[in-house]
């Protein structure tokens, strides 16, 4: 029970990854393109869900060192032990000023990765896989800030290098299970489908950016300094 919540967030940064503007966009041209190239319902299905596979074990991979490099140093993890829930409220609130769009990370190469991707797109379905591993590793800022700012402290402070990350990753495929679906059976009703979740992603990075601050700073003012 206590891993609930954990978990439940875990799920929903991974969802709000996947729809924010940057890698909605790229999810959706992703699986459209690769979708252009087959000619079978579950072809197209089965490269949404290689896509998703690759997008998955990639941000698994990546969490997983990082998170167990980190415990594997044993003065290093006695640290974080002892102060992440103090790191922990400054974190959010810099992850929720992100998501509000107080200040942003700038863009780059751009180029090299559609190039990329468009060769990968060219090998089908198991392009896809490739195609999510790519994808994946090409943070824009709201998503660096979701992963690394708050998916790697929370698997941090649960200790869990691996499942954590795993919850994270399904909820960056949902949406794109979502797409693949649409595009297999209906085309025409992606336009509406994009339009519905870019309104509603602006809402949940809206409401998301105010819980993570407002939790932040009661965290921060919990654990640093003492009060409340």
């Amino acid at each position: 029970m206590e891993l609930l919540a954990p978990l439940g967030t875990a799920l929903w940064l991974g969802v709000l990854t996947s729809i924010s503007p940057c890698p909605l966009a790229t999810n959706i041209a992703a699986i459209s393109f690769i979708g252009r190239r087959l000619d079978s319902r579950p072809a197209v299905l089965l490269s949404g869900l290689l896509y998703t596979l690759g997008r998955v074990v990639a941000y698994v991979a990546i969490a997983a060192v990082i998170i167990a490099g980190l415990l594997a140093i044993p003065a290093l993890s006695n640290w974080l032990q002892k102060y992440m829930h103090q790191l922990l409220g400054p974190l959010l609130v810099v992850a929720g000023m992100f998501l509000l769009d107080l200040f942003a990370l700038p863009r780059s190469g751009g180029g090299t990765t559609e190039a990329l991707g468009k060769r990968a797109a060219q090998a089908g379905a198991i392009g896809a896989l490739l195609l999510g591993l790519l994808f994946a590793v090409t943070f824009c800022p709201v998503s660096a800030a979701l992963f690394f700012g708050s998916l790697v402290p929370l698997a941090l402070e649960q200790r869990s290098p691996v499942l954590m990350p795993v919850v994270y990753g399904l909820g960056t495929a949902l949406p794109v299970v979502v797409f693949a679906v649409i595009i297999a059976f209906s085309a025409q009703a992606l336009g509406r489908v994009f339009n519905a979740l870019t309104a509603f992603a602006r809402w949940a990075k809206l409401v998301t950016g105010v819980v993570f601050i407002l939790t932040g700073i009661y965290l921060t003012l919990h654990y640093v300094f003492g009060l409340l």
